[in-house]
């Protein structure tokens, strides 16, 4: 067990060598840490073959980090691709997965990700038996055909149809449960303690198996901090739940953590809308799902856009063209940036509020109206211009005549303004644009526990901690899972892959 901070005594992440005697202990079969994409797929795949199944979830709502995402899924031979006349198989899939890693390679995991890439088909399969629908399949190289698809109507739809079907097998689902500490027996690991919404204290008790699905710990200072150090740990998470439980759970049980200084960030998504439109709210059911399906293939492009927009709920991130072709990043007070363009993000987490706007003279401003250069990549669409971030998202799009008026758009100081564009081509009386305010973030943490391809938790030796399952970014087992789709591709299938070994047990 590693010498960290992260096993302080008042942390949760301990293991006791007994149930607790003063509070009532519920059962059941297997038992699920964590509400997310990984966490429904376990607890379906568990109650699915009749075993009793109690889910927590910290939140008052399921989704976690799978509602923040994109919300895309990679897979081959589906329906998709077939009804496009492409032919894919996992083999292929797999073989341009390791080309995403670069020289990276070396530390991937590509023996889950076989794993991974073999069970994509039925898992994506099995998706949408749930009710799910998705558009696509769409290009990203160096895939070879397209394979990434993007769910309707947008990443929540994860949450709202996976909990209807846990629902429909008679999952226990939880919410408002914090963790408190866990427990074994005879060396196997077999309970949890959490605090409940109501501050009362409640005991779970798995006869099969404990899955561990509780996302990133990229809100977590200190494993951050454990793991990159503590300029990383200063960071804020683009999701302020990912609080590293199920990490912290399987490092106090003696397991290890693969790649846990490989993260994504500091990395500048543009901030959330502030509130929720309209279009946002549209159920995830299949009528109204089918009907954006048939809009999406066959009305119109210039027509779809907007509409399309306005279902994204993830932070979408500026693209690094935006200053590579001359836009000037500036802080929160008007003070200009300076950095090369490798250290752009670490440099905006280190100012003010850890944010940046960036500014445009007219001339650059249109060279971001077309392709091939974008603002963002973004799921429906896949490049988001100017234009649609001045059409949809106007809290984040700021035009004005001249260095005064954008500095009172923007509540920043004229005269700072003015000398951050001291220098530049479009400095003095001309139209400006500034995109912002984008915020440098943690996205997520690739760092997971070591696992079979069973998704058993191993211990420092490599054999199996008894009763303990991990799935999703807890049971990552040092996949880098470069590429889109390839975080939820894993998510569902490693979810239901714990599930049914922890089934099994019973």
């Amino acid at each position: 067990m590693p010498d960290s901070p992260i096993l302080e005594p008042h942390s949760p992440w301990q293991w006791h060598d007994h149930p607790p005697a003063d509070i009532a202990i519920q059962s059941c079969d297997v038992l699920v840490l964590g509400g997310g994409g990984a966490g429904l797929a376990a607890a379906c795949a568990a109650a699915a073959l009749g075993r009793s199944v109690v889910l927590l979830e910290k939140n008052r709502e399921l989704g976690g980090s799978t509602s923040w995402s994109v919300g895309s899924v990679s897979a081959t031979q589906t329906k998709h691709q077939k009804r496009h006349g492409i032919q894919d198989d996992p083999q292929a899939h797999w073989e341009d997965y390791a080309l995403f890693s670069g020289a990276q390679v070396q530390r991937d995991n590509l023996d889950l990700a076989r794993v991974m890439m073999d069970r994509a088909p039925d898992t994506f399969q099995w998706l949408l038996d749930c009710g799910l629908r998705f558009v696509g399949p769409m290009p990203e190289p160096p895939h070879r055909v397209p394979r990434m698809h993007n769910v309707l109507p947008n990443s929540r739809a994860f949450a709202k149809r996976l909990g209807l079907q846990a629902r429909k097998l008679n999952v226990h689902i939880a919410t408002g449960m914090s963790l408190v500490s866990g427990w074994r027996e005879e060396a196997v690991l077999r309970g949890l303690v959490t605090r409940g919404p109501n501050n009362e204290l409640v005991g779970w008790s798995a006869r099969g198996g404990i899955v561990l699905a509780a996302g990133d710990f990229s809100a977590s200072k200190a494993l951050k901090g454990h793991f990159a150090g503590s300029a990383i740990a200063a960071v804020d998470p683009i999701n302020p739940g990912s609080g590293g439980d199920g990490i912290g759970l399987g490092i106090a049980a003696g397991g290890r953590v693969v790649n846990g200084e490989n993260l994504r960030g500091p990395f500048m998504r543009f901030l959330p809308p502030p509130s929720t439109h309209w279009l946002q709210a549209l159920p995830s059911h299949p009528w109204v799902t089918g009907l954006m399906a048939w809009a999406y293939e066959h009305l119109p492009a210039s027509l779809l856009r907007p509409f399309l927009m306005r279902f994204v709920t993830t932070a979408l991130a500026p693209d690094a063209g935006l200053w590579r072709q001359g836009g000037i990043l500036i802080d929160r007070e008007g003070n200009r940036i300076d950095a090369s363009v490798d250290n752009v993000h670490a440099a905006v987490a280190k100012a003010p509020q850890g944010m940046a706007y960036v500014v445009f003279g007219q001339a650059l401003a249109k060279t971001f109206a077309q392709w091939p250069h974008f603002v963002s990549t973004a799921p429906g669409v896949a490049y988001a211009y100017l234009d649609d971030y001045r059409r949809t998202r106007p809290d984040l799009y700021f035009e004005a005549d001249g260095v005064s008026e954008l500095a009172q758009k923007l509540q920043v100081s004229a005269d700072r303004l003015a000398n951050s564009l001291s220098g530049t081509n479009f400095e003095g009386k001309q139209r400006l644009v500034a995109l912002g305010p984008a915020k440098a973030y943690i996205v997520f943490t690739n760092g997971g526990l070591e696992v079979s391809k069973q998704l058993e938790v191993l211990d420092q030796s490599g054999h199996p901690l008894p009763g303990l399952y991990a799935a999703g970014s807890n049971g990552q087992g040092g996949m880098l899972l470069e590429g889109h789709g390839h975080h939820l591709l894993w998510a569902f299938v490693s979810g239901r892959l714990a599930g049914q070994a922890a089934a099994a047990r019973v």
